[in-house]
């Protein structure tokens, strides 16, 4: 059960990030938001299976979880060069 619901969950978050960036609500490119939202997922999963906190079914979770690390965190720090970079 743990298995699907871990997958399921990730899955729902890939497309959270996808949706996302089509919606407008993020401006950070399509791959960088999946890599914030599945990370919000893993780490909101790992926090369920450790210490059994969670907003209720895994897929509410992955929601959630992909929401507010997209709203939160601006990606800005993955994309290569930037500022660092001098032309």
């Amino acid at each position: 059960m743990g298995f699907f619901a871990f997958f399921g969950s990730l899955m729902i978050g890939g497309t959270m990030g996808v949706l996302f960036e089509r919606w407008g609500i993020t401006r950070n490119g399509i791959l960088p938001s999946v890599i914030v939202a599945l990370g919000a997922v893993i780490l909101l999963f790992m926090v369920r299976v450790m210490f059994r906190l969670s907003f209720g079914s895994p897929g509410l979770d992955a929601i959630i979880g992909a929401a507010a690390a997209l709203i939160l965190i601006p990606a800005g720090f993955l994309r290569i060069g930037g500022r660092g970079r001098r032309r």
